[in-house]
């Protein structure tokens, strides 16, 4: 990609310092950047609206093999909006999905790392415009620059199935634990190695595969850190029915977790979630919801809600962090508008 100097750096100096102090990583974070972290928005309709057709059981994936140079250019629309952190295109990217289009495993994790590469290589893009464009500012002599992180998508089984299971939790009987830890196993590990500060599991619809992630992590000796984010659709149980406190205790007693939270759910359930989630830990917790739309698996449309998507997010924000959130941003149908929203929200509260 012909950024291999930056990836290898960024990944040196990352790997070292999350090693050494995974248990107060993400609470490092929030404070460097003032006490609440911007994460990115949506990515797929992101990347549709610059022209992609994610038409395909790959889906955002898709674009690391035809069209990388539009996944960078998404994650700089979300930094130029004020993220401090941005996931990778790697939430629907698993070896099965692609040896089933016809790669070959090594091309498979190339892909993997190639998701990786690309949001590192847009971090030091946006650093480097930064400093010839002066946006950077003098601190004690020093010049400070935004924190930034890139953390490693990791979509749940469902999303690997394309028939919009990680929206019900549903597997069928002849899931089991097992099946999903040898399903994410070669994709965790190489994740977990390929210059990503943290790993996002997102989108997890059931304690079976919160569970299946965190005896994963200890199994395989995942030294980066990580966070669990669930979806609900009732704003008490996450997606399958499982109660959203015996998820969230799975990822509590995970030590590699450092964040909880919760990903592709309506705003209008957050708040109460974020109460349920602090009753049972006191690790950071994150929210990224959607636009309020309501996907539906069979046709693969979202279905249009009332009101203005930005104007919402912008209103709840306060209210969530005064709840006890830290970390803040959007998923599906969100945008890098909203994202700038998010931030300025956070920043004239401070």
């Amino acid at each position: 990609m012909g950024s291999g100097n930056v990836v290898e750096t960024t990944t040196t100096t990352t790997t070292t310092a999350t090693t050494t102090t995974s248990s107060t990583f993400m609470s490092d974070f929030i404070g460097k950047c003032g006490g609440n972290v911007v994460i990115d928005g949506g990515f797929a309709t992101e990347l549709e609206r610059h022209g992609a057709d994610l038409n395909d059981p790959l889906w955002s994936a898709k674009c690391l093999v035809d069209s990388p140079h539009l996944v960078r250019r998404v994650h700089l629309d979300y930094l130029d909006a004020g993220a401090n952190i941005i996931l990778t295109a790697s939430y629907q990217a698993t070896i099965q999905g692609f040896e089933a289009k016809g790669f070959s495993k090594e091309e498979a994790e190339a892909l993997l790392r190639k998701s990786v590469e690309i949001a590192c290589e847009a971090r030091e893009i946006y650093y480097d415009r930064c400093t010839k464009d002066s946006w950077d500012f003098m601190e004690n002599g020093r010049t400070s620059r935004r924190p930034i992180l890139v953390a490693a998508s990791v979509g749940s089984y469902g999303a690997y199935l394309a028939d919009g299971s990680e929206y019900s939790g549903n597997y069928g009987d002849a899931i089991t634990l097992e099946t999903l830890k040898d399903f994410n196993r070669r994709r965790v590990q190489i994740l977990a190695n390929s210059g990503a500060d943290l790993i996002a599991f997102e989108t997890i619809p059931n304690k079976l595969e919160a569970k299946a992630y965190a005896e994963l992590l200890e199994e395989e000796g995942i030294e980066i850190p990580a966070w669990f984010s669930f979806n609900s659709k009732d704003g008490i149980n996450v997606v399958s029915g499982d109660p959203i406190s015996e998820c969230v205790s799975i990822a509590d007693s995970c030590k590699q977790v450092v964040a909880v939270g919760i990903n592709c759910t309506p705003p209008r359930f957050i708040h109460g979630l974020i109460t349920s989630i602090r009753k049972v830990t006191s690790k950071p917790v994150l929210i990224y919801p959607n636009s309020g739309e309501t996907y539906d698996g069979q046709t693969k449309q979202w279905v249009k809600s009332s009101g203005n998507v930005d104007e919402d997010f912008v209103s709840y924000i306060v209210k969530w962090r005064e709840a006890g959130a830290s970390l803040f941003g959007g998923c599906c149908r969100t945008t890098p508008k909203t994202i700038r929203g998010i931030a300025t929200a956070l920043s004239d509260k401070n």
